[in-house]
């Protein structure tokens, strides 16, 4: 019997259109994946200081743990060829970084030097403040290569004698160092340098002799002598 006008026509018959596609589901990047690219570009600060080689280290194990999330849920998160990226970028800088420096610590220091650090100079715990110890007393007279901060003053150019002291708090906000964290600079060069408030290595003849000095209570007890910037 023929179907009528309002009456729908059999399973067999009903024409049906193309099957449509299912949906793209969405997928986030990993955070860990973004925050190891950002690690990753950062990480040739590895080349200015030993310290900064934690940048390099750090974007590797995130760019690792990016990894190991996506590849558990891979339906959720995406981001895989960026994570891979920053291991890429943060180990070559993390390599890069310690050959450079290495490199740069063994040839900062002259043939016959030896290196001296403020850790040394510090009098023990219990002695006086100005307690010369003997560690300090074993490179009396010695050639040294120390590392500090210029300690500012009116001059700016032509410096040729001025103090070396061990950190930026003391050089650059007008504190008064202890006097065990400053050392009298002499250099041979009369013409001097320009003040610079980044790390300054010096090596020079090292001396202990008690110094009065008018711009410092206390005076100094080290002096660095016959000097040059390395």
């Amino acid at each position: 019997m023929a179907a009528g006008l309002f009456e729908s026509s059999s399973g067999d018959d009903r024409a049906e259109g193309p099957p449509r596609d299912e949906p793209n589901l969405y997928r986030a990047v990993a955070s860990t994946a973004i925050a190891a690219i950002v690690l990753g570009l950062l990480s040739p600060l590895a080349f200015v200081d030993w310290w900064l080689v934690v940048v390099p280290v750090l974007g590797f194990m995130l760019g690792l743990v990016a990894v190991r999330d996506i590849a558990a849920r891979p339906e959720v998160l995406t981001g895989r060829p960026l994570a891979i990226t920053a291991m890429v970028l943060s180990a070559v800088s993390l390599v890069g970084g310690l050959v450079y420096l290495s490199a740069v610590y063994a040839a900062e220091l002259p043939e016959g030097f030896s290196r001296l650090t403020f850790a040394s100079l510090q009098p023990l715990p219990g002695d006086p403040a100005n307690a010369i110890p003997d560690s300090a007393r074993e490179m009396d007279g010695r050639d040294v290569l120390l590392k500090g901060y210029m300690y500012p003053g009116k001059q700016q150019t032509g410096i040729s004698q001025f103090l070396l002291v061990r950190d930026q708090g003391d050089c650059c906000f007008g504190g008064n160092p202890k006097i065990t964290d400053r050392v009298l600079v002499q250099l041979r060069d009369p013409k001097g340098i320009p003040f610079s408030p980044r790390l300054t290595k010096i090596a020079g003849r090292f001396a202990i002799r008690p110094t009065g000095t008018p711009a410092l209570d206390g005076g100094v007890l080290y002096h660095l002598e016959d000097a040059r910037v390395r």
